[in-house]
């Protein structure tokens, strides 16, 4: 079994182990970098990528349904199911292809390999490289970027019928007659939008009382009645303790206030959560701790108790999001190459849902602020005041704002059409520690969304 050593050690080709693998390399080290499965992680592959384009497909066809509302013909679309899958996976190839070319060009310095990683020591690995073949790695440091994959819930009879994870479901080429979602977070929400959009009857089941539990009621509550008006079926408080599948049809048995009640679809996506892709790394054999669900144990510099070896990405836990993917990237760039180590247990936590209207989030929201005894003022104004919204039929939705006694954000919740985006003018503002008057008074282009700006802290309440 041949044996070579090396500066770096990269598991995992995602979000951060890319530009890392990249940086490490350009600064004179020796690295090499195991992908067991497609090059370019998660987000590429079986995430962010695919869902978007996916949902631009979707988005083109509610425009040609509601086009009566802006003085134009409307029609049923003529769904491609199967070009739509091409077109995704014609932008994702290109994707792919650049990573590869970056990480495998003669210029790069970075060795490749193809298989399956796990620890036989602190710091060295043995790979089963695809032609069956086991080599050993030893690196003076070793970075672990293996994410998660779907979390499958413990649920009598779901064991082994043909349901569908995410990754299956973007690879399918027919359209669901009806789609049962199983899981009201993030994920499931976007893809309820996107298959409802394309034709599919679509019913999300949730075990809690709303969905996106970590979100304030009328945020929940907006977003269900958003969805509900396109017509998704949203079933919340139901407890599936039973799945069967028969005649090409799936049954979920769920317990509900109401009783009993028998949910049936065509389809099933089980989106319940993500399990970290730890429990084959081998880590036992390094010292590698986890905790209860299996996610490694990191320090603010997101070091194991392992001296040397590093996790990055959503396999060390916390929030799942591409953006802190690759910040994990630049925690640990600056502080090996550079010196200059930050906290990646304190800073900002941007996200955004891509329903239509989008949920951008930044800093607290009013639950948090509460939790954590902070006092705040409020302002909550609906988008349809907003001159651009009136002008494209966008008016779902609202703004939320926190502000503190220093008169600066504490946090925005915004549900809009591109609420990512506003989303991100309030983070900036919050890094600037700008007071919400500078903003109020700033002279911002019309008609633009941005223009809520000027209006939305007119509505600030008292303090609380």
């Amino acid at each position: 079994m041949p044996n070579t050593s090396y500066d770096a050690l990269i598991i995992g080709s995602g979000q951060a182990g890319n530009p890392l693998a990249t940086a490490l390399a350009n600064a004179g080290q020796k690295v090499v970098l195991v992908e067991e499965n497609k090059l370019g992680g998660s987000c590429i592959n079986y995430g962010c990528s695919p869902v978007k384009a996916m949902l631009a497909s979707a988005e083109r066809a509610h425009q040609l349904r509601t086009a009566d509302n802006y003085g134009l013909g409307s029609q049923e679309p003529a769904v491609d199911m199967a070009a739509v899958i091409a077109r995704k996976d014609a932008i994702i190839g290109e994707m792919r292809e650049g990573v590869r070319s970056n990480l495998t060009k003669e210029t790069a310095g970075i060795t490749v390999l193809h298989g399956h990683a796990a620890f036989s020591g602190p710091r060295t690995v043995q790979v089963e490289l695809e032609n069956g073949k086991i080599q050993e790695l030893k690196a003076k440091k070793v970075f672990i970027n293996t994410g998660t994959r779907a979390a499958i819930p413990d649920i009598e009879g779901l064991d082994g019928l043909p349901y569908l994870s995410t990754t299956q479901l973007l690879d399918l080429k027919e359209l669901p007659e009806h789609l049962v979602i199983l899981g009201g977070g993030y994920i499931g929400l976007e893809f309820s939008q996107l298959y409802r959009r394309l034709g599919s009857k679509v019913t999300i089941v949730e075990a809690a009382a709303q969905l996106l539990e970590r979100e304030d009621d009328d945020v929940c509550q907006a977003l269900t009645k958003v969805l509900s008006q396109e017509g998704v079926d949203v079933v919340l408080g139901a407890k599936v303790r039973k799945v069967s599948h028969h005649d090409g049809t799936f049954t979920l048995t769920a317990d509900t206030r109401s009783g009993e009640r028998r949910l049936r679809g065509s389809h099933l996506l089980v989106a319940t959560g993500r399990t970290p892709n730890t429990d084959t790394l081998g880590l036992q054999a390094a010292g590698i701790q986890l905790d209860e669900k299996g996610y490694i144990q990191v320090n603010e510099r997101l070091e194991t108790d392992v001296r040397g070896v590093y996790a990055l990405g959503d396999v060390h836990g916390g929030p799942q999001f591409t953006h802190i993917s690759y910040d994990d990237y630049r925690v640990v760039r600056d502080g090996l190459l550079h010196r200059k180590w930050r906290s990646a247990k304190q800073r900002p936590l941007p996200y955004c849902v891509f329903t239509e209207p989008q949920l951008g989030r930044i800093g607290l929201n009013e639950e948090q602020a509460k939790e954590e005894g902070i006092a705040y003022r409020v302002a909550t104004m609906p988008v349809s005041t907003i001159g651009r919204a009136r002008e494209t039929g966008r008016t779902a939705g609202f703004w939320k704002v926190l502000v503190g006694p220093d008169d600066r954000l504490l946090g925005a919740t915004v549900l809009c059409a591109e609420g990512g985006e506003i989303m991100s003018m309030f983070q900036l503002m919050m890094a600037g520690k700008l007071k919400y008057q500078q903003l109020q008074n700033m002279v911002l282009a019309h008609p633009c969304w941005a223009e809520g700006l000027n209006n939305v802290f007119a509505k600030l309440d008292k303090p609380k």
